[in-house]
C-alpha cells in the first residue's frame, strides 16, 4: 500500500511538473490550428505549386539520383524547406504578436520558468513544422512514390531542424519589435538560406564557389541529411549533417533559453 501510494504521488509531481508547459504548448497550438488556412493549407498550396512547374518543366531533363524522378527528388527539399520556415514563423509571430499586443504580460506575471517558456514554445514549432511537413508527404504520395529507407533520420533531422528553426524565431521575436523586423527577417534570412540549400538541385552540380557558398549554409546539411532518410543517397555524409544539424539546433536553443533567461526585451 505505500508503494502504491508513492508512486502515485510521484506521477502526480511528474504531472504538476508538467502542466505549465503543456499548458504553454497547448495555448501556441491552438494560436495556429485556430488560423489553419493560413498555417497550414498554405504551405500546401505553396507545394503544389513548386511540384507542379518544376516538375513539369524540368522533371524529364534532370536525373539526380540513379531511379529517382526530378519531381520526386524535390519533394524532401520542399518538405523541409516548408518545416523549417513554418517552425520558425510559428515561435517568431506568438513571441512578436504577443509584444505588440501587450498579453506577453500575462506569461511574465505567470510561475513560467524560461526554460518552460522555451520548452514550450520550441516544442510547438516543432509540432506545427512536422505537421506541415506530413501533410505535404501525404500530398505528394497520391501521384508520386517516394521511397521512406531510412525513417529514423527522417525523424532525426525533422527534430533537429524544427527545434533549430523554433528557436531562431524566439531570438528573432524578441529581437523585433514590430512586425516589419519579422518580415524582414524572413524574407532576407530565412527565405534565401533554404532556398539556396539545394531544395531544387544538388550542391554537386554547381560550380566550385557556389558549392563552397553552399557549404557553409546550415541549412543545407538538414535539408542533405533529411534526403538521405527518403533515398539513402546525399551530397555529404549524413553524420557530417547530423553534427551541423545538431551544432545548430544546440546553439540557437542555447542563445534563444538566455535572452529569455534576461528578458531581454521583455521586461522593461
Amino acid at each position: 500500500m505505500h508503494s502504491t501510494s508513492a508512486t502515485v504521488a510521484s506521477g502526480n509531481r511528474i504531472q504538476g511538473s508538467l502542466a505549465p508547459t503543456w499548458t504553454l504548448f497547448y495555448k501556441e497550438t491552438l494560436r495556429f490550428g485556430k488560423v489553419w488556412l493560413q498555417t497550414i493549407a498554405a504551405p500546401l498550396i505553396t507545394t503544389i505549386l513548386y511540384l507542379v512547374v518544376f516538375g513539369h518543366a524540368l522533371g524529364s531533363h534532370i536525373t539526380v539520383y540513379p531511379g529517382v524522378s526530378y519531381t520526386a527528388f524535390i519533394v524532401p527539399g520542399l518538405m523541409m524547406m516548408s518545416v523549417l520556415q513554418n517552425a520558425f514563423a510559428n515561435s517568431s509571430s506568438s513571441l512578436i504578436q504577443s509584444k505588440v499586443t501587450g498579453n506577453i504580460v500575462f506569461v511574465l506575471l505567470s510561475p513560467l520558468t524560461p526554460t518552460e517558456i522555451f520548452t514550450a514554445m520550441v516544442a510547438a514549432s516543432v509540432f506545427r513544422g512536422i505537421l506541415v511537413g506530413l501533410a505535404i508527404f501525404a500530398l505528394a504520395l497520391l501521384y508520386l512514390h517516394i521511397p521512406v529507407l531510412h525513417p529514423f533520420w527522417i525523424l532525426i533531422f525533422a527534430i533537429l531542424g524544427a527545434s533549430g528553426m523554433g528557436s531562431l524565431g524566439l531570438i528573432a521575436g524578441l529581437w523585433a519589435e514590430k512586425f516589419d523586423q519579422i518580415a524582414g527577417f524572413q524574407n532576407f534570412v530565412i527565405m534565401p538560406l533554404t532556398f539556396l540549400a539545394g531544395v531544387f538541385y544538388s550542391v554537386q552540380s554547381l560550380p566550385g564557389i557556389w558549392r563552397q557558398i553552399s557549404l557553409i549554409n546550415p541549412f543545407f546539411y538538414i535539408i542533405d541529411g533529411f534526403r538521405y532518410g527518403f533515398f539513402a543517397d546525399s551530397d555529404v555524409s549524413v553524420w557530417a549533417s547530423l553534427g551541423v544539424s545538431l551544432a545548430f539546433a544546440l546553439i540557437t536553443g542555447f542563445f534563444a533559453w538566455r535572452l529569455l533567461d534576461r528578458g531581454y526585451k521583455l521586461r522593461q
